[in-house]
């Protein structure tokens, strides 16, 4: 079955008690958190203070992706705030393993994105490390965007190298995802699907959920 992931960022944060209590009554697995610093990528989103509430709110599973420069600093507080994954950027680390490190000993879940522009490959020597793989599916910084068509090449490529190896690392694609797509996202090999604007901007949101979670059984990944 897939991982649905709702991302918060498409909220309407005027009331957002009610999103995510939305989110809590729906078929969602997991509540996606963006955290963006204005510095890594064009936008600033939330800190802390803001992670922690929507930690304390949520009944899912809290994926926190930290699209900001330095990681290393912040992994501790994040954690505390009540992140059950932190994922970092490969661009934004000098010293991945020890990143990654760092987060387990923090008690969180690890989990490692690329932006589209970057190769897969660079992830072999720590996937065995990780328990996630994050593909970005749209330059990041912004929602609404358009999924990029490469995207599903990607994931073939890195779910060969899961399989091949055994390994139980979930692939989580993030951007431009919806009802349109999403049915050969998984059939490429994903695991996780974070659903931004598609959820939060549709008539129904609980049903738009629904029908996601009900994609269940159709990927035909074969390594």
């Amino acid at each position: 079955m897939p991982v649905i992931a709702p991302s918060i960022l498409a909220a309407d944060f005027g009331k957002l008690k009610e999103e995510i209590e939305m989110i809590n009554e729906s078929e969602a697995d997991w509540l996606h958190v963006d955290v963006m610093d204005g510095v890594f990528v064009p936008n600033i989103s939330f800190g802390q203070p803001v992670v922690s509430r929507i930690a304390e709110l949520s009944k899912k599973f809290v994926d926190v992706h930290l699209m900001i420069t330095d990681p290393d600093r912040y992994i501790k507080d994040f954690a505390k705030a009540g992140a059950n994954n932190i994922s970092v950027h490969i661009e934004a680390c000098d010293h991945l393993h020890r990143t990654i490190q760092l987060i387990k000993e923090n008690g969180a879940e690890a989990g490692v994105a690329l932006n589209p522009h970057t190769n897969v490959d660079l992830l072999h020597d720590v996937l065995a490390d990780i328990d996630l793989v994050l593909i970005m599916s749209v330059n990041p910084g912004f929602g609404g965007q358009k999924f990029i068509d490469n995207t599903l090449n990607k994931i073939r490529k890195i779910k060969q190298e899961i399989t091949a190896r055994n390994l139980n690392t979930k692939i989580e694609i993030d951007g431009g995802v919806g009802l349109l797509n999403a049915e050969k996202i998984l059939q490429a090999g994903a695991d996780v699907l974070v659903a931004g604007s598609s959820v939060f901007k549709s008539e129904n949101p609980t049903e738009t959920i629904k029908k996601l979670k009900s994609l269940t059984g159709q990927n035909t990944f074969k390594a």
